[in-house]
């Protein structure tokens, strides 16, 4: 459930915190006094709205804070596979904004935005001011019916849209080896001579590496021999001056003390080694010299080669060896265009095969959706007959589409009769606002029972409803509290007066700016709070006793 909002720097709320408790908890108050605020910035902490509009020009930065306790093991998995903290079933969602940017933080470590609003699909389940319109679309009907039977829907639905995929993909692919005879002769001529081109050039793996490396030699010809000049002769054998020379009269100066000591000695032959190690230096330096030709053909053909080898590369690939992997590519293109009716009948085969392994997966979501169906529509007709629709039919219409998409063959259509003698008709055409929300709290009683969300927030539910039907709403709102967290924002004295815990939300003058604040009442603030939304300005000791009676009421509905 939800523990507690924090909220600072959000429009009016400066600074708040409220403990929410279980069952319902209503919230009440003015209007304008801030509810929608408290919406806003619980669907900014769940990722699913922003700042924008809410963080006052004054405020260095805004933050909302929502403190849960869940025993989902869905969040725990989905916690563990993103290695984040999960300690006494506590899950902490912050989102923080400053100098123009947000943070998304779940128990103290930075998550994406989209992560949060995956896991807060699994906490709470907010019913919007407008969410009941949703009702008008019949792809929405669908879902609906999906989530109700998602244990088996779920893994059928995952099964149906990779089927889709991979249809999708042959019928593609298909498509796209149906070209005209000249189309495929045409490509033909142009895959030949691509090949041509690439066997001609007879390229050799790492060819192109040894190449630059020649290409490199000769063109700093030149550099290279000037410098093994200059090296030869400050090393040079035989020439007075070098230093194998002055080296070897060290030898011979050294040799005629040598035998006076044993440090001398090692000395002398340090220094024979050395002359040793310069002489076979100079050796391989003249071996070098004498081996090094440029030659100015040689260069030409070398840089046509690497000329050739990287104009090849800009067509076929970065590499030599991607050149020929290339080739080998268009060689198994020019076999499969030389045997085309053979591989059309390949992919025709493909694409029906995939087309009836989809067909079969769909039928069997169909049949499953269908038995589900007439389990939810008994179940929302009797929830709709708890909410005071009291001669209502509902039943949940299918429609074959003409081929599976990825959810399957079915168009599903809610449809109702609130009247006794009237046809059955889509939802959409029949029902006015007040009946739609109605509607929509039917099933979202009806779902509450059949996942682990813990948590359901109501934004003015009640709208368009009074009298019968609104005391109806509250004590499904009740019902639904005695198994959820219920949070619930009213304008409606008879929903109020449910509340296990109530709420007042309500402007006030603090250091000349009007501050919005969140209190819990007591049971007599709550009397009092009823009998403002029932009697208006004044407040007179019959509407003080009228809400004290509904207190006493609701209580007593509660306890049965």
């Amino acid at each position: 459930m939800l523990a507690s909002l924090h909220v600072k720097n959000m429009a009016l709320i400066r600074e708040a915190e409220v403990e929410f408790g279980p069952g319902l908890n209503i919230l009440t108050g003015e209007t304008g006094a801030g509810k929608s605020i408290v919406i806003g910035s619980v669907n900014i902490a769940l990722g699913t709205g922003n700042f924008k509009d809410y963080v006052p020009e004054d405020a260095d930065y805004a933050l909302v804070e929502l403190i849960f306790t869940t025993e989902n093991p869905r969040v725990r998995e989905l916690l563990k596979k993103q290695d984040l903290p999960f300690e006494d079933g506590e899950v902490i969602l912050t989102r923080k904004y400053k100098s123009g940017r947000s943070t998304s933080k779940i128990n103290g470590e930075t998550v994406p935005v989209s992560f949060v609003r995956n896991l807060a699909g699994e906490l709470i389940d907010i019913h919007g001011q407008h969410e009941h319109q949703s009702l008008l679309y019949e792809k929405n009907h669908l879902t609906i019916l999906d989530s109700f039977a998602r244990k088996e829907t779920a893994p059928l639905l995952a099964v149906c849209r990779e089927q889709h995929r991979a249809y999708q993909k042959a019928k593609r692919e298909w498509e796209q080896a149906s070209a005209s005879d000249q189309d495929r002769a045409k490509e033909l001529d142009f895959l030949k001579y691509e090949i041509q081109e690439i066997q001609a050039a007879a390229l050799r793996p790492g060819e192109d590496e040894e190449l630059e490396n020649s290409y490199r030699l000769m063109s700093n010809g030149q550099k290279i021999m000037e410098a093994l000049s200059e090296t030869g002769n400050l090393t040079g054998a035989g020439d007075d001056g070098g230093a194998q020379d002055l080296i070897g009269r060290a030898v011979r100066a050294l040799s005629s003390i040598r035998g006076y000591d044993g440090t001398l000695e090692e000395l002398g032959a340090t220094l024979e080694d050395i002359e040793s190690l310069l002489g076979e230096f100079n050796r391989s330096l003249s071996g070098y010299m004498d081996d090094l030709v440029f030659d100015p053909q040689q260069l030409r053909e070398t840089e046509e080669r690497l000329d050739l080898i990287n104009h090849l590369k800009s067509k076929y690939g970065n590499s030599i060896e991607e050149i020929l992997a290339a080739c080998r590519e268009k060689e198994e293109r020019v076999d499969i265009l030389m045997n085309y009716e053979e591989h059309l009948s390949t992919l025709r085969g493909t694409m029906e095969e995939s087309s009836r392994t989809l067909l079969a997966t769909a039928a069997n979501l169909s049949n499953v959706r269908k038995q589900y169906a007439q389990v939810l529509s008994k179940q929302i007709r009797a929830a709709l007959v708890d909410l005071n629709f009291l001669d209502v039919q509902f039943e949940i219409t299918f429609r074959e589409l003409p081929e599976p998409q990825e959810d399957g063959l079915d168009a599903v259509c809610f449809q109702i009769s609130m009247n006794p003698g009237l046809p059955l008709r889509p939802l959409g055409s029949v029902a006015s606002g007040g009946e739609l929300s109605r509607i929509m709290l039917a099933i979202k009683a009806v779902m509450a029972d059949k996942d682990n969300i813990e948590t359901l927030i109501f934004d003015e539910i009640d709208s368009g409803i009074s009298g019968r039907t609104a005391q109806k709403v509250s004590e499904k709102m009740a019902v639904i509290a005695g198994s959820h967290q219920i949070l619930c924002i009213t304008h409606l004295a008879q929903i109020a007066a449910m509340a296990d815990r109530h709420y007042i939300i309500e402007k006030k003058p603090a250091d000349s700016k009007t501050v919005t604040n969140i209190g819990l009442l007591t049971e007599e603030e709550s009397i009092r709070e009823l009998a403002r939304i029932l009697g208006g300005a004044e407040i007179t000791d019959t509407v003080l006793d009228n809400a004290r009676e509904m207190k006493e009421l609701a209580a007593r509905l509660k306890d049965k």
